[in-house]
C-alpha cells in the first residue's frame, strides 16, 4: 500500500491550501483515510479523517476550518485547509487504517507565517 501526498506550502495567515493524499488502493478496502499532523516537539495528532461510510472526524482544533472529502474514483483523499493560523504549522500525514493496520504516506510540509 503506498500514499502519496502533496500540496504542502508556505501561506500567511487567514490562507489556504489543499492537501491530495493518492492511494494505491481502492479507498473502500480501508476502515478509514485521513490526516495527521506533527509540530516540532509534539506529538503525532489526528486532523481529520473519513471512514468507509463516508463518516467524517475532525480535530476540534480544526473544526469549521477544514474540510476532508474524497474522490472515489481516483482513490484520493483531500484535506481542505481554510482560515489557517500559526498553530497549524506542521508535518503532515496521510494515513489509511485496515483494522488496527495502519499505513503512512510521507509528510507535506505546512507552514503558516506572516
Amino acid at each position: 500500500v503506498q500514499l502519496q501526498a502533496s500540496g504542502g506550502g508556505s501561506v500567511q495567515p487567514g490562507g489556504s491550501l489543499r492537501l491530495s493524499c493518492a492511494v494505491s488502493e481502492n479507498i473502500f478496502n480501508f476502515n478509514a483515510v485521513g490526516w495527521h499532523r506533527q509540530a516540532p516537539g509534539k506529538e503525532r495528532e489526528l486532523v481529520a479523517e473519513i471512514n468507509v461510510g463516508g463518516k467524517v472526524t475532525y480535530a476540534d482544533s480544526v473544526k469549521g476550518r477544514f474540510s476532508i472529502s474524497r474522490d472515489n474514483a481516483k482513490n484520493t483523499v483531500y484535506l481542505q485547509m481554510d482560515g489557517l493560523k500559526s498553530e497549524d504549522t506542521a508535518l503532515y500525514f496521510c494515513k489509511a487504517n485496515i483494522l488496527s493496520r495502519a499505513f503512512w504516506g510521507q509528510g507535506t510540509q505546512v507552514t503558516v507565517s506572516s
